[in-house]
């Protein structure tokens, strides 16, 4: 077929820009082949692609795909991903278990129901979501790490007309949004500094600090630590308790 097929007379006349594709290992055409193409086509584009099959479609779809779609529209999409920048915030009840056992099952239901009516307005007033409770907790996620914080303290706040005590762990760094949970190693990190935390108590990552210079929001520091799982040391900070 290759032998008896000769386009080269008609080539010239072509007046469209041109995109060739070829497979650097094709075994029936040669990369000498597709470099004459691409010279005798005026405005041709010559992509040589990995690969040793005689199909420039097969293979790597994508790469092939990527390679199209630059040359009809002069760009490439951006790989799609659910990874957004987030301050991910946990709280847990201060000795849940004993309380539970304290007020047996009825009123401890009852409490938590309040408790969890408190995470919801304030998570609300602070622009933030719910992911989940955690059955004596929250988990939730804010696009700003200072409305997070705020957040965390109106929290402990408000529940303690409850006669709750809670503690909570922030931390912001990139998380992975899907099915309407989030995953990644943000979410361990803000989980493990909030089981360092003490009654009353809101911790932050190292990383916060900075990002919330011109908030007011004071903080002391409590220690380089190791977080169960999570590489590294990390730096851990409080806020402080402005209640006086």
């Amino acid at each position: 077929m290759f032998v008896r097929t000769d386009v080269r007379p008609a080539l010239e006349s072509i007046q469209a820009p041109t995109l060739l594709l070829h497979r650097r290992g094709d075994r029936n055409v040669r990369g000498e082949h597709a470099q004459d193409l691409a010279k005798r086509i005026r405005h041709a584009r010559l992509v040589e692609l990995d690969g040793d099959d005689n199909l420039w479609f097969a293979g790597d779809a994508d790469r092939v795909l990527d390679e199209v779609e630059s040359f009809l529209t002069g760009q490439r999409s951006a790989t799609p991903s659910n990874r957004v920048l987030s301050t991910v915030l946990f709280t847990a009840i201060v000795g849940s278990t004993q309380r539970a056992a304290q007020l047996g099952d009825e009123a401890w239901t009852t409490a938590l129901a309040a408790h969890n009516r408190v995470v919801e307005r304030h998570v609300a007033g602070a622009r933030g979501v719910i992911v989940k409770f955690t059955g004596d907790g929250a988990l939730a996620t804010f696009d700003g790490p200072a409305r997070a914080i705020n957040c965390a303290c109106a929290i402990r706040d408000a529940v303690e007309d409850l006669g709750l005590e809670i503690r909570a762990g922030l931390h912001t760094g990139e998380v992975e949004m899907a099915d309407g949970d989030v995953h990644g190693i943000a979410v361990h990190i803000a989980a493990r500094i909030m089981a360092l935390a003490g009654p009353g108590e809101v911790l932050v990552s190292g990383v916060i600090p900075p990002l919330v210079l011109g908030s007011r929001i004071a903080f002391t520091d409590s220690g380089i630590h190791e977080l169960k799982g999570v590489p590294d040391r990390w730096p851990v900070l409080a806020v402080q308790d402005t209640r006086g």
